[in-house]
């Protein structure tokens, strides 16, 4: 193989956007930031991470997290709030 044939470097990715005191998954919510989900993100909810977390807001203390299969009548999970410490942070 030649050095013809090898492929030019990547250039660097930017670095991700900073992460909002209060965002949410649904993209209809004010809350909501595309650019945040470019990149994995993590929630850290009292020194455990969770995945199953549907909105956060870090200075009040609280996430949305889904109440098991019951869901709307439009189909959405139904969202109960669990107040801690909250922890963002991209993976």
């Amino acid at each position: 193989m030649t050095e013809a044939n090898s492929l030019p470097p990547l250039p660097p990715l930017p670095p991700p956007p900073p992460l909002p005191d209060h965002l949410s998954t649904d993209p209809r919510s004010p809350h909501h930031v595309a650019a945040v989900f470019e990149h994995d993100i993590g929630i850290r909810f009292n020194d455990k991470e969770r995945l199953d977390v549907e909105e956060y807001c870090i200075s009040e203390g609280w996430i949305k997290v889904p109440a098991g299969k019951t869901v709307d009548r439009k189909g959405k999970p139904l969202l109960i709030k669990l107040k801690g410490r909250v922890e963002a942070f991209y993976r």
